[in-house]
């Protein structure tokens, strides 16, 4: 029996404490489609999105995302991947189906940094409205109706106090990732690392800074648009509506082109993100980064992102 594999990134459920301001931000700014509300539960996803949401916004007394879930690649892994993390000694949660708008039977659990995962298969993929839907039959909205429209969900970057490498060994050894590309401190231990279980750079990235709050916190949740000049097209669109940002500017690690937002309801940061490099060869090895290296590693030309948490607010994983 081959061992259980996750697919992709499928969604980010985050609790905000003003949810007409998160869904002004990401329905209206960013652009993204509503495909339905239940129990105050709002279901969004972009247009190039197929599964039911890629993001669903819940009011709450503190910001926070609530998890991070993931598509597996059939429908037994969820199961195995159970039996794995549980032999490991990790608790796990599960969720019956229709708990979550659109979504089958799922698990959930916490990494040794306590952010919380979530792994599915079932999930529906509904038509757009006819009104909203794309001529294209594979497309699911129409792009451009609105907003700085993304076209797909992206990845997720997981802040700490932890050392990187605490939390990508877990990911690896258990959940089969990939490590990409990596920050190497003198000792050897990471602070940073890129990983992923697609062709892209990262689907996920942890993110070390002694002076974060908590071991869980979120440095930022992304989606990608198409092109440069999509991402030009967005900074226009934010500074249209009074909201600041970070960028553009290009990174060195992942070679990918961005610009970072604060969602005015939840404060949460949204990394607009575009261009990088795919991975296909099947001996990838990773590229490994040194502290010295970072003024290009981190920001290869334009607005320097600052990674400490002093100067960029961050919420709870």
């Amino acid at each position: 029996m081959s061992n259980p594999e996750i697919a992709k990134l499928g969604h980010f459920a985050l609790i905000t404490t003003d949810l007409e301001k998160s869904k002004w931000f990401f329905s209206e700014i960013l652009g993204l489609e509503e495909t339905e509300t239940v129990d105050g539960v709002v279901y969004l996803r972009a247009w190039g999105d197929f599964e039911h949401h890629t993001l669903s916004l819940q009011q709450g007394d503190e910001s926070r995302i609530d998890h991070i879930a993931w598509r597996t690649k059939r429908p037994e892994d969820v199961d195995a991947f159970a039996k794995i993390l549980e032999e490991s000694g990790t608790e796990v949660t599960w969720v019956d189906a229709g708990v979550e708008a659109g979504q089958g039977r799922a698990i959930r659990f916490k990494l040794p940094s306590e952010h919380s995962f979530e792994l599915y298969y079932d999930v529906e993929k509904p038509l757009a409205a006819p009104e909203r839907r794309s001529v294209l039959k594979n497309q699911t909205y129409k792009s451009w109706a609105k907003g700085i429209s993304p076209r797909r969900i992206d990845h997720v970057n997981l802040l700490t106090s932890m050392l990187a490498n605490e939390v990508s060994d877990f990911l690896e050894e258990k959940l089969g990732f990939k490590m990409r590309e990596c920050v190497q401190a003198p000792d050897n231990s990471l602070v940073g690392a890129w990983l992923s279980v697609t062709p892209l750079v990262h689907d996920i990235a942890i993110s070390h800074d002694p002076q974060s709050p908590t071991t869980n916190q979120i440095h930022h949740i992304s989606y990608w648009l198409d092109n440069s000049q999509d991402l030009l097209r967005a900074a226009d669109i934010l500074t249209e509506h009074g909201i600041e940002f970070k960028g553009p500017g290009k990174h060195g690690i992942s070679q990918a082109m961005y610009i970072y937002a604060i969602d005015p309801g939840s404060g949460v940061r949204v990394e607009i993100f575009t261009n990088g490099y795919l991975i296909f060869e099947p001996d990838w090895e990773p590229i490994v980064w040194t502290l010295d290296e970072m003024d290009i590693g981190f920001t290869y030309w334009g607005d320097q992102m600052d990674s400490k948490t002093e100067n960029n607010p961050t919420i709870k994983g």
